[in-house]
């Protein structure tokens, strides 16, 4: 947030200090709420130390959530909007909402609209929430927007945290198991290499597997950082690129398992975003380009961008979808369907509802069958190392008997 250098007086005579604002205006009111009349004022230029880092989304999907109920709360209740913002500024816990909202209020008083102001926080208030308070400014139903967006957000949410509960048992065990296996082979195992020498015969080829392994590690462990950093790094870049990003997702989509999740995830979530759209009557070549750029899946917004293509040519929507293989039958027919009896928004909706209930279901099944699969896989690692040592001490034990 923004700094200030100020010099002014107060009934105590001249004062100087530093103010933390979202705007010049705001530092003058707060300070002339505490009794000084600022003389001159200008923003301390941001630096290194004093900029604000964020890593991630600046604010919380839950945060967002809550602050959507309670603005649509406030507008049945007949608070108006301006009102409303400032209550939720002064309410909400997130830091970074609070800063935006703050400057939202500053410009709902200078009599811009809401879709407007929050145009200008496109981190915080996304391309989907500007169009569709847009759509419900002009149709005069604010409230039921908001609410319609919380229960978007609220089960994206859902979703969300179902499929990162199922990827986050197995990610959490393989992180285990090589903290385990590295323990093994930097800590427990070259204690036996030297005994192995003095036993002076051939040793095993597991055994000698094993000690090279924990030679390798202990010498070149900096590769392994190396080699992880690598891939960290290129995968950064291969998602900021959208040709690339394209070839990342469809092998994502053709995982075994984990690729069918992914897919019905990537559905619910458009069904569900352009569903919402339209109940709030954003126009639908708009809603698809909106849809398109938060799918967060480049082989989905590929066939989004032809359908949007297919329509500006007076063809149908589904076209394009029928043809690829990304969308099920289900999404294509009941689309189709819905444009034809009018009723597009609510087929979408049902979309949505199935989809996310498969999620929930194919998180569950994976849950239940990568558990037994990881700990055996564990089980084998440290057994190998375990029998690798074993092997060599009883051959050892009966040459001293």
């Amino acid at each position: 947030m923004p700094r200030f250098k100020y010099s002014g007086r107060d009934l105590k005579g001249k004062r100087t200090g530093i103010v933390t604002a979202v705007s010049k205006r705001e530092a003058m009111l707060q300070l002339k709420q505490k009794g000084i009349r600022v003389l001159e004022m200008n923003e301390i230029p941001e630096t290194l130390w004093t900029k604000e880092i964020t890593i991630g989304k600046p604010v919380k999907l839950q945060d967002f959530v809550i602050y959507l109920r309670q603005f649509s709360t406030l507008l049945r209740a007949g608070v108006s909007v301006v009102e409303a913002t400032a209550i939720l500024a002064q309410q909400t816990e997130s830091k970074a909402l609070k800063k935006a909202l703050i400057a939202i209020e500053q410009d709902l008083r200078e009599g811009k609209p809401l879709s407007e102001a929050a145009g200008k926080h496109k981190k915080i208030f996304s391309s989907m929430f500007v169009n569709m308070v847009k759509a419900g400014e002009a149709g005069g139903n604010m409230d039921d927007t908001l609410e319609r967006l919380a229960v978007h957000f609220e089960k994206q949410h859902f979703t969300k945290q179902k499929i990162v509960s199922a990827l986050a048992y197995p990610i959490a065990v393989g992180l285990f198991s090589i903290a385990i296996v590295t323990f093994l082979l930097v800590k427990v195992v070259p204690t036996f290499i030297d005994m192995f020498k003095d036993f002076g015969g051939e040793l095993p080829a597991i055994t000698q597997f094993v000690l090279n392994s924990s030679k390798f590690l202990q010498k070149f462990w900096w590769l392994f950082i190396l080699f992880f950093a690598a891939c960290l790094s290129v995968v950064g870049v291969i998602r900021n690129n959208r040709n690339t990003k394209y070839y990342l997702d469809y092998f994502l989509l053709r995982i075994p398992v984990f690729g069918k999740m992914l897919q019905k995830a990537a559905l619910a979530r458009m069904t569900r975003t352009l569903s919402s759209l339209f109940a709030s009557s954003v126009p639908i070549l708009q809603a698809l380009t909106i849809v398109e750029s938060i799918v967060e899946n480049e082989v989905i917004a590929s066939v989004l961008r032809r359908s949007r293509d297919s329509l500006e040519q007076g063809k149908s929507l589904t076209e394009p979808m029928r043809k690829h293989w990304a969308f099920p039958p289900l999404v294509s027919q009941m689309i189709a369907i819905g444009e034809e009896s009018g009723s597009l928004d609510s087929m979408l909706a049902k979309v949505a509802d199935f989809y996310e209930r498969e999620v929930e279901n194919s998180t569950d099944r994976i849950k239940s069958l990568i558990e037994p699969i990881m700990i055996v896989v564990l089980a084998g690692i440290v057994g190998t190392i375990v029998t690798s040592i074993m092997v060599p001490m009883f051959k050892i034990f009966q040459q001293v008997r």
